[in-house]
């Protein structure tokens, strides 16, 4: 890997940060560490090569053996970071091309990680290519299966804790996670033409697209956010018994992701259920806390 490659890939892995959970913190075991990060940079890669958030210049496309002129091409894209995955787990001695997925090889080895929920979260952004718009809250549930759950099946599997009914509670925790986010980024995700509010709610809570587009929420802009967020809520609710099923530095660690959700749910309510300005973010001292209160509640 040449210098400029690597300082590449860490501008990727740097992105942990801006998280509303804790990716990958200091407290755990250092092979967790590094198998939760790999896991991360795969996931954060292909979240940018579907938003078109890669790094200028057309330095992951050609990692990942595609002409320069198809840098723009997200769904070329995709399909050449699948063939990658694919020499993830074949066992080849070329490997894969792309330093990143180099670098989950051996988490996939070590934690015998199956390839299914890695391919979920690519085909979730193949459907952001054309679907932008969700009818019905079931229509955003079964993009969340796609987009969000894959990634607590996977810190799971890193951990060798997967059970059914771990598996469950990891997907309402994600699914909320994933709803969390899009509450925040309503704006943002807007500018790309996409709305993750389903389309049944706005119409009944007399929601227009150009209300989206205001510099500020109207009063029925922000109950539409604050029913979304209950709905949220509710979902890290079910969700949560999954920190008390566990021991040690992982219930911490699962604490903390539903932790990051209250907090992010928390600081949305202080501003009103206005998001339209900007995302409402928790401070350290917020998520600080409400791990606490997670431990204490389910501990």
């Amino acid at each position: 890997m040449t210098a400029g490659t690597a300082e590449h890939t860490r501008a990727v892995l740097d992105k942990a940060a801006r998280e509303n959970f804790p990716v990958a913190p200091r407290f755990l075991p250092r092979v967790w560490r590094a198998d939760l990060m790999a896991v991360y940079g795969y996931a954060r890669l292909v979240d940018d090569i579907g938003d078109g958030d890669l790094a200028p210049g057309g330095t992951d496309a050609a990692l990942l053996g595609l002409d320069r002129g198809r840098a723009e091409d997200r769904l070329a894209l995709l399909d050449a970071f699948e063939a990658d995955l694919h020499r993830v787990f074949d066992g080849s001695a070329e490997g894969p091309r792309h330093p990143l997925l180099s670098a989950l090889r051996p988490a996939v080895r070590r934690c015998r990680l199956t390839p299914q929920p890695f391919l979920g979260l690519i085909e979730a952004n193949r459907q952001d290519q054309h679907v932008r718009r969700y009818a019905t809250f079931d229509d955003l549930l079964a993009y969340c299966e796609l987009s969000a759950n894959p990634v607590g099946r996977l810190v799971l599997g890193v951990t060798g804790s997967i059970t059914p009914e771990r598996v469950r509670r990891s997907d309402a925790i994600c699914t909320a996670l994933q709803i969390v986010e899009h509450l925040q980024d309503v704006a943002e995700d807007l500018g790309r033409d996409r709305i993750y509010l389903p389309a049944e709610d706005m119409k009944r809570l007399g929601v227009t697209e150009s209300d989206l587009a205001a510099p500020t929420g109207s009063a029925r802009v922000r109950g539409l956010i604050a029913y979304e967020a209950a709905r949220a809520r509710q979902l890290l609710d079910e969700g949560a018994p999954l920190v008390g099923s566990v021991h040690g530095r992982l219930k911490l660690l699962l604490a903390g992701f539903v932790a990051g959700g209250r907090a992010a749910l928390k600081a949305v309510a202080a501003a009103g259920h206005d998001v339209l300005p900007g995302p409402p973010k928790p401070t350290k001292l917020d998520l600080v806390r409400e791990v606490g209160a997670t431990l204490r509640r389910e501990g």
